[in-house]
């Protein structure tokens, strides 16, 4: 193996602290050294099928690093007594191509047989992120990797340690910072929100039933607020998907913050963003420039990508990403 690099690590995901970890981008040159090419196309195969690949599996990585961190533990499967992670209620959303992504992905990757049962499903997941933002258009970037999978998922665990639609910015930091990222990082990372779907049931509050005195939230586009009354009425089927970009949804840019300039955010905590004066700044740095939004976003998804990650005292690799043994 080569000598790996000693980097600080961000914040671990249960507030215990910071610590030094041992990730590398060369981590697999001598175990597998083809893992990178080998997972880059298997990711390319199954985005060539849904374009939902590309959402579903960043997602995936998100919600998987800040639950006790960037440990595989959001691919196990429930078995027995045991409910894990994916089964929280704010993980039923997380679309299956995601989960099926790393889990081709794993396939191809112990089709080697060098490489069998040598690669973690931690990584594989952080270099299947790292290639479907490329594949969408986004940065490509140099992925650390070392980490090993956890040996524990659990729905309990989940709880108040995900992003709700309805988060103040105070809410927002609080939650990033927890887990060492900062505010910047925080608004880098909300970029990801170029890409994908939400359901009507997570804003229709914004339509409807704002408050007292507005039915509908001020701070939406007038337009963009009928428009999503036409597409998620009262009683609409509550799997309707709606863009979270209404521009360019199906491209990684930061036409994202644009639409935030436009009061186009879908959820509060993406339009807060720009409404309060503390990340206003940001925002508009982002929606000014693509290459400062991608290297801000490629440097926080980075740091994201050393939160609580084990080693073989408290990790192994899973033969089965979804089995915990």
């Amino acid at each position: 193996m080569d000598k790996e690099a000693r980097v600080a690590g961000g914040g671990s995901s249960n507030g215990m602290g910071w610590w030094v970890h041992w990730l590398s981008p060369h981590h697999y040159a001598k175990i597998c050294p083809n893992v990178e090419n080998i997972v880059r196309e298997a990711v390319r195969k199954k985005f060539q099928q849904t374009f939902v690949t590309a959402p579903a599996t960043i997602r995936l990585f998100f919600h998987d690093c800040f639950v006790h961190g960037c440990d595989g533990s959001i691919l196990v499967a429930s078995r027995g007594k045991n409910r894990a992670e994916k089964d929280h209620p704010d993980n039923l959303s997380l679309a299956g191509d995601g989960f099926d992504t790393v889990m081709k992905a794993k396939e191809a990757v112990d089709a080697v047989p060098q490489c069998k049962n040598n690669v973690s499903c931690a990584d594989i997941l952080a270099l299947a992120t790292r290639d479907v933002i490329a594949l969408a258009g986004g940065p490509s970037y140099v992925v650390e990797l070392g980490r090993y999978d956890g040996l524990v998922s659990k729905a309990s665990n989940v709880n108040g340690r995900l992003p709700q639609p309805h988060f103040n910015l105070n809410q927002l930091n609080s939650l990033f910072a927890s887990n060492g990222l900062t505010q910047t990082e925080m608004i880098a990372l909300s970029g990801a929100h170029t890409l994908g779907f939400s359901h009507c049931n997570k804003f229709a509050n914004r339509v409807y039933n704002f408050s007292p005195h507005n039915a509908t939230d001020p701070t939406l586009d007038q337009k963009y607020a009928s428009d999503l009354k036409s597409m998620c009425p009262k009683d609409v089927d509550p799997r309707i998907a709606i863009d979270m970009d209404p521009t360019t949804p199906r491209t990684f840019d930061h036409v994202y913050y644009k639409n935030l300039q436009q009061g186009k955010g879908l959820f509060t905590s993406d339009q807060v963003l720009f409404t309060d004066h503390r990340s206003k700044p940001a925002v508009n740095a982002f929606a000014s420039s693509s290459h400062v939004f991608h290297q801000n976003f490629v440097a926080a998804i980075t740091k994201l990508g050393r939160v609580g990650i084990k080693n073989a005292k408290n990790g192994n690799i899973r033969p089965d990403c979804a089995l915990l043994d």
